[in-house]
This record gives C-alpha cells, structure tokens and sequence, in this order.
C-alpha cells in the first residue's frame, strides 16, 4: 500500500473510534430510553449500524497490521510496476487516461487509482513505454498503448 492509502485508512480508522462509535452509542441509549426493545426500530438500526462499525474498524486494524507500506517517491525504471502513474492512450477511441497503481484497499477509479489486482492493472505490470496491452474487461476487450511511466 502507498503512505497516502496507509494515511486514509488510518483517518478513516479514527473517525470510526472516536466520532461515529461514540455517536452509535449515544443513539442506542436514546433509543433504549424509549422504552420496549422488542418492537424499537430505532434501537434495532443503531445496533446494526454499531456491528457494522466494530466489523470495519476490525478489518481496517487488520489490513493496517499486515500492509506493506512503500513509497512510490523512492521507486523510479521504465516499467509498469507497484506504485507506478501509467499513461495509457485507448487504441479504438484515441482517448487518454492515466491510473496510478495501488495496493486492493486503496483504488478509486474517479480518483484515476487502480488496484494492483484489477485486470488493467495486471496486464500492465513488467510493461514499457511504446508496448500495446489487450485487457479483457466485463465490458469487453480493450488495446491499450503505454505512453508514460512515472513514480512520486
């Protein structure tokens, strides 16, 4: 994962913790105060918005303690690797686009990064500038061309 992934997953971690796990809690007790629990709707969704935040903060612990941090400033070559902005030029539609290489947590194709694990990235990774990539996508078959390579 990049420091900047590392550095939103622990954002996202502590506004879990210290803003919308106290928040849930005050919610439940309200919803306690109102009396029979049986039929309390309002109770009942703030319990299952508390499980779903416990379950998130669990896993975001987890991924933080098993990431592998590296830093995309420090990498530098001319091949598509881990941490890597690759420009691409669509060969049927002409149409440009750059995507940053991150680890599975971090991508966010509207923010132009894409998880090491998508089938773009995959069939860029240990490509040059001037190589043509065939990605076959749920959308279809698509030809690529690497413009440019570039880390930090």
């Amino acid at each position: 994962m990049t420091p900047a992934g590392q550095q939103r997953l622990r954002d996202e971690l502590r506004r879990l913790k210290d803003v919308e796990s106290p928040q849930v809690s005050r919610d439940i007790g309200t919803a306690r105060d109102h009396g029979d629990l049986s039929e309390n709707a309002e109770y009942h969704a703030a319990k299952e918005r508390q499980g779903m935040i416990m379950a998130r903060v669990k896993y975001i612990e987890d991924v933080l303690s098993r990431a592998e941090v590296i830093d995309p400033t420090k990498l530098s070559g001319d091949r598509v690797k881990f941490g890597a902005t690759v420009s691409l030029l669509n060969s049927d539609t002409e149409e440009k686009t750059a995507y940053q290489i991150v680890g599975p947590e971090e991508g966010d194709l509207k923010a132009g990064r894409i998880s090491v694990a998508s089938p773009l990235a995959k069939s860029l990774l240990g490509r040059g500038v001037g190589d043509e990539v065939t990605v076959h996508l749920p959308g279809g078959t698509r030809v690529y061309e690497i413009l440019a390579v570039t880390f930090g």
